[in-house]
């Protein structure tokens, strides 16, 4: 599993200080979500990302992801008159030299069919929106609205993808192009978009009525916006901060091995990693070896 791309990061990619003589990192400056989602997944990798500073490139999905955030947010700034499928797909069009363009793309290294295949994904994205909500009648206050705040003693930055109006208040949204969780991990994807409610709360004094994930071409997994709800959400996150300050003050980010080691970029400098990829590996091949035993 690849973290997606996460905007308030590429505002400050650094966001930790420098190391110091004894090699030990000072904390970082401020958190984005998905800098305190790759902590929570793996210390280890944190200190590769955010401290060593090594390339973590974004895969396939990553970038699709990326592409259909970029023109969801155009279209969501046109008069609502002029978000329609058809305007979507002129706006992909000009923009696809932005994405064509990067860096990030580039060292995909795609072939003709891949890249077809990558457009066409990317587009299954985009029009998956109108499986959801019809973009005409939103009332949208901003795109893209970038917050910086403090939130119970942590600095916290990131960017959220859509504030809205209903008639009952403020909606934070944020757009998702993976797969949609089931219901029991429901509650733990929608920490991302708390914290942004929380974020726009302490930014304007308005706090929002609902928090929601568009999963695009599938459903929306939404949760009102509580008082209950935003404490258990900046309490996880200065958890986080804490822990990550300890890890630097100490030096010691322990590698937390499972499943995600098999993709994550630097399993080759992770002796833990590469014990439990290998033994994963092992365990694949005795089923594989198992069912062909029966199958036999």
């Amino acid at each position: 599993m690849q973290l997606a791309l996460d905007p308030g990061d590429m505002l400050d990619p650094a966001g930790v200080g420098a190391v110091g003589q004894d090699g030990r990192p000072s904390p970082p400056k401020r958190l984005s979500p998905s800098g305190a989602a790759t902590f929570e997944q793996c210390p280890r990798r944190w200190r590769f990302r955010y401290v060593d500073r090594l390339p973590d490139p974004p895969g396939v999905d990553a970038l699709v992801g990326t592409f259909a955030h970029r023109v969801l947010e155009l279209l969501m700034a046109q008069h609502p008159g002029r978000r329609t499928k058809d305007d979507a797909r002129r706006i992909a069009r000009a923009s696809w030299s932005e994405m064509s363009g990067s860096a990030d793309y580039r060292d995909l290294e795609l072939d003709e069919a891949q890249e077809k295949e990558f457009r066409w994904k990317a587009w299954r994205a985009i029009e998956g929106l109108w499986d959801l909500e019809d973009p005409a009648e939103v009332d949208v206050r901003s795109t893209e609205q970038q917050v910086s705040v403090t939130l119970d003693g942590v600095p916290f930055r990131g960017v959220v993808d859509r504030v809205e109006s209903e008639p009952d208040g403020v909606v934070i949204s944020d757009y998702k192009s993976g797969r949609a969780p089931s219901p029991r991990y429901s509650a733990g994807r929608l920490q991302q978009v708390l914290l942004y409610a929380a974020a726009v709360a302490e930014e304007t004094g308005e706090q929002p009525v609902r928090a929601r994930l568009l999963y695009l071409g599938q459903k929306i997994v939404a949760t009102a916006v509580t008082e209950v709800e935003l404490a258990g959400a900046v309490e996880q996150l200065k958890s986080t901060w804490c822990a990550i300050g300890d890890s630097c003050s100490t030096d010691d980010f322990s590698a937390r091995v499972g499943p995600l080691c098999n993709y994550c970029p630097y399993t080759e400098l992770c002796p833990e990693g590469q014990v439990e990829t290998a033994r994963r590996a092992e365990l694949r091949a005795a089923e594989e070896a198992s069912l062909l035993k029966l199958a036999g």
